[in-house]
């Protein structure tokens, strides 16, 4: 067969002289199909020497399990389902790369230490602070965007404002806020 012959050649054609001890249509296979199966390889594992390992590992399952291929599935579907098997055996051979130290290691709390429930308890105790300092009608919107996280819509449906005039001041509302935490004692 001449090299013109493989290049056009189907992927069952192909198959069919590999299998018949041709390993120039093998060869052409490989040549086909190798580097798209060596880029999926190397998105999943992140090494080009893992990628390439793993595609040595596929092509030599292909060649050894070519009669078992079915012509009635693209040759490039079967190829696939074989490189991400040997993936999968890959990752499933793979020792934990864990550090013991971590492995072994607590979970992290989920309660505050004493030192940040004191911090907390102080930072909610100058917003309280500011927020009494500010005129009544903006520590009411700051409540309620903030704390009580209504959305602005809501705000405004529920102290009958147009939704404009809510965005407005509580935008006048928070620069006071910042400004009064910026000055901090001095209030």
């Amino acid at each position: 067969m001449e090299i013109a012959d493989y290049l056009v050649a189907e992927d069952r054609t192909l198959v069919h002289l590999a299998l018949e001890g041709d390993d120039v249509a093998f060869e052409y296979l490989f040549n086909r199909y190798g580097e798209a199966i060596r880029r999926l390889l190397i998105q999943r594992v992140g090494s080009a020497d893992d990628a390439d390992d793993l595609l040595q590992e596929t092509f030599i399952k292909v060649y050894l399990r070519l009669e078992s291929y079915n012509p009635s599935y693209t040759f490039g579907q079967w190829l696939y389902t074989i490189a991400r098997n040997t993936l999968i055996d890959h990752v499933r051979r793979r020792p934990d790369e864990t550090p013991i130290d971590e492995r072994f290691a607590a979970p992290a709390a989920t309660t505050p230490t004493p030192e940040e429930s004191v911090i907390r308890l102080q930072q909610h105790s100058q917003i309280e602070h500011c927020l009494s300092a500010l005129p009544e009608r903006y520590g009411r919107l700051i409540r309620m965007r903030f704390l009580e996280e209504y959305s602005y819509e809501e705000i405004a449906e529920k102290l009958q404002l147009p939704l404009g005039t809510v965005k407005t001041q509580i935008h006048r509302a928070r620069e006071r806020m910042c400004e009064l935490i910026r000055r901090g004692d001095n209030i």
